[in-house]
């Protein structure tokens, strides 16, 4: 049931758990502001009155910046640790990301002393499902915790090109802090920060020095002028490689940009069903072709 609250109620206990995004953010209060708050905030309604907020900070920040004082709120129940349990299965249409889904399951682990099988049964995923997130928290600082979960660096390029460093012996936590300290916040692109990783960790005392002091620009100059050049392949070649980039651009902006709220109209609904149809079709043969090309890669 939805019912209006007034926005001092709710205890933001949760905020740190969730991903921000600037981009997204602005988008939906210039939403907010043309057509106001249209989802409901969702969260916990405790025994002693308080309401725990779990999905709904952004649409939260943003009634605070316009002075919206009410909001719509549903709850998922009066039980705190059900509470995250239903959140992480209640999001399929918008799905949390897999590191929000391992910051609620560390919290239902450390805070509420579930075990992994307790916490797999109710969510109906494997143990090793849950285990597996609960990994990734383990390996993440607090430093770096805090930079990914504001926004400052990429998801994308934590999970897939910083975590490999993590998991060297030879890498340190604090070499790790090190560079996302360095980069974070600068807009940098993941091929960029894919590049000055493996500068930072592979690439000498020298390279790693003049990331720490913010040559950034430089380094990235140094880096792109030393690798192949392009001309080295040929025009089919030069093209695949396009294309490659392409793809990987354009997965990463479908798998952020379709959580958004705003993607609800039945036209769009049409459309993009047949176009993802489409896509469901053929992604059987091409993650076979993919994988056949990468072994090939590997193997030159």
């Amino acid at each position: 049931m939805v019912e209006i609250i007034e926005i001092t109620n709710l205890d933001l206990r949760y905020e740190k758990f969730r991903l921000r995004s600037k981009r997204i953010e602005q988008e939906l209060l210039a939403s907010i502001i043309e057509i106001g708050i249209q989802e409901p905030l969702k969260g916990i309604h405790l025994e002693d009155g308080a309401r725990i907020l779990l999905d709904g900070f952004k649409r939260y920040r943003c009634a605070k910046k316009l002075n919206i004082k009410i909001v719509p709120y549903t709850s998922f129940g009066s039980d705190e640790p059900l509470g995250i349990i239903k959140l992480i299965r209640a999001s399929t249409e918008r799905p949390l990301t897999i590191l929000e889904q391992a910051k609620m399951i560390d919290e239902l682990e450390k805070v509420h002393g579930m075990l992994h099988r307790d916490i797999a049964d109710l969510l109906q995923k494997s143990k090793a499902w849950v285990s597996m997130r609960a990994g990734i928290i383990r390996e993440m600082s607090t430093y770096v915790a805090k930079r990914v979960f504001n926004g400052d660096f990429p998801v994308y390029s934590y999970m897939y090109t910083l975590r490999k460093f993590i998991r060297m012996n030879s890498i340190s936590k604090g070499q790790i802090d090190a560079f996302v300290k360095s980069v974070a916040g600068k807009g940098l692109s993941i091929r960029d920060i894919e590049l000055l990783a493996e500068a930072f960790f592979k690439g000498g005392s020298d390279l790693q020095e003049q990331i720490k002091a913010g040559n950034i620009p430089w380094c990235l100059h140094q880096l792109k002028t030393s690798s192949p050049k392009k001309t080295e392949c040929s025009g089919i070649e030069q093209q695949m490689l396009k294309n490659l980039e392409s793809v990987q651009r354009y997965m990463q902006k479908i798998t952020y940009g379709s959580r958004d709220d705003r993607l609800d109209s039945a036209t769009f609904q049409a459309q993009a069903g047949l176009l993802v149809q489409g896509i469901i079709d053929i992604t059987d043969t091409f993650t076979t072709t993919v994988r056949q090309l990468y072994d090939r890669c590997k193997q030159a």
